[in-house]
């Protein structure tokens, strides 16, 4: 049956007449007579007994009269969650992040996105920036943020960009470095950041550092600049809410300009109009201006 038959039914159930429902159903009498014929046909038994008192359902209409009760209480539920999707936001937003900006950026626009929108979910992988940007090629994700500049011909919206700067607890400028036996601490990365750093040294000072330690983690790498083991080039993203006693030195290029990474968030143009990312950009440009 389709839900016309099941309202007909659930009409009928309710005025036992035939007259008063082919008045609520906007149809003719006869015609709802040979349609109910029909349905009773279908189910090979009668729903209604007519007398001169009206309609009475048996006892298999009892049953039948019930299910089309139910499938019309639960099609009016589905109703009303599919209109009220259709004004808050629903799903999983599915992301892929840099480590790094998942480590200390992302956590503060996910906290905002949850309170505005408790209905959602989040689903989110890290890595490296070229494992992310695999991620979003493959479509494994809706959106992905990415450091550096990566090749995208989708969506392409700039979150920020962040300076580096190099960090240790004795070195106050950078022409210090040859000045010390502690190491410089490098922490591995995409080959395109680790090149970055390559290349400022050697335009800078021509010559390799002394000493280097190298690490897997950025977070390690931090803490033993902190802990004042040897000195490392960090970004500023990783530098905020630290103490007084750590001298950061800003890096510049040959042009004497701020040297830094932007970070971006890309995806295919189809999933920015799903809703759930509609609402994660939104959060974001509310929380960037809000930083500014």
């Amino acid at each position: 049956m389709n839900f016309s038959e099941y309202e007909l039914l659930v009409a009928l159930a309710e005025e036992k007449n035939m007259r008063k429902a082919a008045e609520r159903l906007f149809v003719s009498q006869p015609a709802l007579s040979q349609r109910l014929q029909t349905i009773e046909k279908d189910w090979g038994t009668k729903i209604f007994i007519r007398s001169h008192k009206g309609l009475t359902l048996t006892p298999a209409g009892e049953l039948i009269v019930q299910l089309a009760k139910e499938v019309l209480e639960k099609e009016e539920l589905v109703r009303e969650q599919v209109e009220n999707m259709q004004n808050n936001v629903y799903g999983t937003l599915k992301i892929a992040c840099a480590s790094i900006v998942g480590q200390n950026w992302l956590p503060k626009v996910l906290k905002k996105y949850v309170e505005k929108f408790p209905q959602a979910k989040i689903s989110l992988i890290t890595g490296w920036s070229s494992e992310i940007l695999k991620a979003v090629y493959e479509d494994q994700v809706h959106v992905g943020i990415i450091r550096g500049e990566p090749d995208w011909k989708g969506v392409k919206i700039h979150l920020f960009k962040d300076h580096l700067y190099l960090v240790d607890r004795e070195i106050q400028s950078i022409e210090e470095v040859f000045l010390t036996d502690r190491p410089f601490i490098q922490f591995k990365s995409d080959s395109n950041y680790y090149q970055e750093i390559q290349d400022w040294w050697h335009t800078r000072f021509q010559r390799s550092p002394r000493r280097v330690i190298v690490v897997d983690q950025i977070e390690t790498c931090k803490q033993m600049a902190l802990n004042g083991i040897g000195y490392a080039i960090l970004p500023e993203i990783t530098l905020h809410g630290l103490d007084n006693d750590l001298y950061k030195t800003l890096l510049l290029d040959e042009h004497q300009q701020p040297l830094g990474r932007d970070t971006w968030l890309l995806g295919y143009e189809a999933n920015f109009q799903l809703k759930q990312v509609e609402a994660f950009v939104s959060v974001i440009k509310d929380f960037i201006a809000s930083s500014l």
